[in-house]
């Protein structure tokens, strides 16, 4: 991994390399592919930090599945701002479908708490997440694929942005 970078106004350090976010991914993935296998599932990808892990996800996941995209924003620059705002809604029919939610990271559990609230018809809800931080989280809803979990801290990279920056890295870096 590569050293300090900057974002704008702030500083970043290496946190997790490319290697260990494969291997969590290709962890997830051989979970979905054995418990889901005849279910037919709808991934549906949370936008825009889901997209590098949804896309990594996907990849090793080989059974026959379906994929749509929903975009929220909770974030303002590096703090969560309570409330979230629907940007871009769900078109699919998910009544008596299983439906795997594929998240970037859970912290605050706002924004999957939001989701969930649109899916009560789906036979079956799962959360695939990248990051889980277990800290951060207040609400019920089981988690059940984690990539890896991390401390209450603000991470950039693999999807993950600053204003916007950052989302473009390999690696996962933390402030420095």
């Amino acid at each position: 991994m590569s050293q300090l970078i900057t974002l704008k106004d702030k500083q970043f350090k290496p946190y997790i390399g490319s290697q260990k976010i494969e291997e969590a991914v290709k962890d997830i993935a051989k979970k979905i592919n054995s418990e889901l296998a005849n279910d037919f599932p709808i991934f549906l990808v949370v936008l825009n930090g889901s997209f590098m892990f949804a896309a990594d996800l996907l990849r090793e996941v080989n059974i026959p599945c379906e994929i749509s995209f929903i975009k929220l924003s909770s974030y303002s620059g590096t703090s969560s701002i309570g409330t979230v705002s629907e940007l871009i809604g769900l078109n699919e029919d998910l009544d008596n479908r299983t439906v795997v939610i594929v998240e970037d990271i859970v912290d605050s559990g706002n924004t999957l708490d939001k989701i969930m609230n649109t899916l009560s018809k789906a036979k079956k809800i799962k959360v695939a997440t990248a990051l889980f931080k277990p800290e951060a989280y207040k609400k019920k809803h089981e988690i059940d694929y984690v990539g890896l979990t991390i401390q209450n801290e603000f991470v950039i990279g693999y999807g993950l942005d600053y204003d916007g920056q950052g989302r473009n890295l390999r690696d996962i870096y933390i402030l420095a």
